[in-house]
C-alpha cells in the first residue's frame, strides 16, 4: 500500500512562501510526475513528503496515517536522488544492504532482497565492485536498487537522472518504467523535463510558483491544458503564443503547436521567411518570420528543405488552435 494525500501544504523560508497550499492525491501504484521550472517547488514538495523539510501547515497523510511530524525513516518511503549518494568505499551489495542491515534485517533475508533487486536491475555483474568502477548509469541503478530492497510504501525520485548523459536518460528511464510496472509500487518523481513527465508518467502534476496549475494524464495535458503556463510547458517544441491583436483575435493569445501546422511555398494562413531550419533525421523544425504571426515553429515530420530567406506559407490546424484569455486560461 502506498497511497498519499497532501492536504494544503504550505512551506515557507522565512518571509519566501516556496509552496503555496497544495492538495493532491495519489492512488496506491500510481506513477505521479511533478514538473515544472526551476524554483517552482517540486523538490520542496517532494522533500516535505520525504520528511527532509518540515511542511509550515497542512498535512501529509500515507496509507490514511498522519506522517506530518513522523521521521524519514519511520515514513515507509525511499528517496532516490540526483547525486546517487553512494558510499566510495563500499562495494554495490554492501551500498544496497546498508540501510537493511542498520536496521537489523537478518543476514539472509538482505540477501535475498539484494538478489531479488540487483536481477530485476542488472546488476548481479557488479556486486562486488565499488562505484568508482561503475559507470554513471550503473550507479544510478545502484541508487535505484538500494530503494528497491527496502520494500518502501513509496519511491520518491528527485530527478534521477539529470546527472546522466542523453542516451543513459533514455535506457535509465525505460528501466525505471519497467520497474513500476514489475512492482507495482506508487512512484513520485520530480524533473525538469517535460519530455520524461511525458513518457513516464500516470499523472503529471505541473507546478509553478509554489502552486499546481493543472493536474492530469500526460495526453490530457497535451490536448487539453488549462492555461498559457501549461501549454507552453508541455510539448517540445513549445507551443507557439501570437497576440491575438496581430491576428484580428479578441483572445489575448492565441496558441498552435508546431506539429500542428503546415508549410507551402505558394499558399497558406501566414507568409513568412525562413530563418534556419533544424534537421533532426525523423522530422524537421522549421523558424518562420510570418508578417502576421512573428516568428514561429513549425515541425515538418520527416525531411523537408527549406533555404534560409526562402519564402514559405504556414496554415495552422484551425481545430487544434487555443485560444487565451487576460487571465491566461484556456477560452473553451
Amino acid at each position: 500500500m502506498g497511497a498519499l494525500n497532501i492536504e494544503n501544504v504550505k512551506k515557507a523560508f522565512g518571509p519566501v512562501e516556496v509552496l503555496k497550499g497544495i492538495d493532491l492525491e495519489v492512488k496506491d501504484g500510481e506513477f505521479v510526475v511533478f514538473v515544472g521550472p526551476s524554483g517552482c517547488g517540486k523538490s520542496t514538495l517532494l522533500r516535505v513528503i520525504a520528511g527532509l523539510e518540515d511542511s509550515t501547515s497542512g498535512r501529509v497523510v500515507i496509507d490514511g496515517q498522519d506522517v506530518s511530524i513522523t521521521p524519514p525513516a519511520k515514513r515507509g518511503i525511499a528517496m532516490v536522488f540526483q547525486t546517487y549518494a553512494l558510499y566510495p568505499h563500499l562495494t554495490v551489495r554492501n551500498n544496497m544492504g546498508l540501510g537493511l542491515k542498520q536496521a537489523g534485517t537478518p543476514a539472509a533475508e538482505i540477501d535475498r532482497r539484494i538478489g531479488v533487486a540487483s536481477a530485476m536491475l542488472s546488476l548481479e555483474p557488479y556486486l562486488e565492485r565499488r562505484p568508482a568502477e561503475l559507470s554513471g548509469g550503473q550507479r544510478q541503478r545502484v541508487a535505484i536498487g538500494r530503494a528497491v530492497v527496502r520494500e518502501p510504501k513509496l519511491f520518491l525520485f528527485d530527478e534521477p537522472l539529470s546527472n546522466l548523459d542523453a542516451a543513459l536518460r533514455v535506457n535509465t528511464r525505460l528501466e525505471i518504467a519497467q520497474l513500476h510496472r514489475r512492482l507495482k509500487a506508487t512512484m513520485i518523481y520530480v524533473t525538469h523535463d517535460q519530455v520524461e513527465a511525458m513518457t513516464l508518467a500516470d499523472k503529471i502534476v505541473v507546478l509553478n510558483a509554489g502552486r499546481i496549475e493543472q493536474i492530469g494524464g500526460p495526453m490530457e495535458l497535451y490536448n487539453a491544458p488549462a492555461n498559457e503556463f501549461v501549454a507552453g510547458f508541455i510539448g517540445s517544441p513549445k507551443m507557439n503564443f501570437i497576440d491575438g491583436a496581430r491576428l484580428g483575435e479578441t483572445a489575448k493569445t492565441v496558441g498552435v503547436r508546431p506539429e500542428h501546422m503546415t508549410v507551402d511555398p505558394n499558399s497558406g494562413t501566414w507568409k513568412g521567411t525562413v530563418v534556419h531550419a533544424e534537421h533532426l533525421g525523423a522530422d524537421t523544425n522549421l523558424y518562420l518570420d510570418c508578417e502576421k504571426a512573428g516568428l514561429i515553429t513549425v515541425r515538418i515530420f520527416g525531411v523537408y528543405n527549406a533555404e534560409p530567406g526562402s519564402t514559405l506559407y504556414a496554415t495552422p490546424d484551425p481545430a487544434k488552435t487555443y485560444r487565451f484569455g487576460a487571465d491566461g486560461r484556456v477560452i473553451r
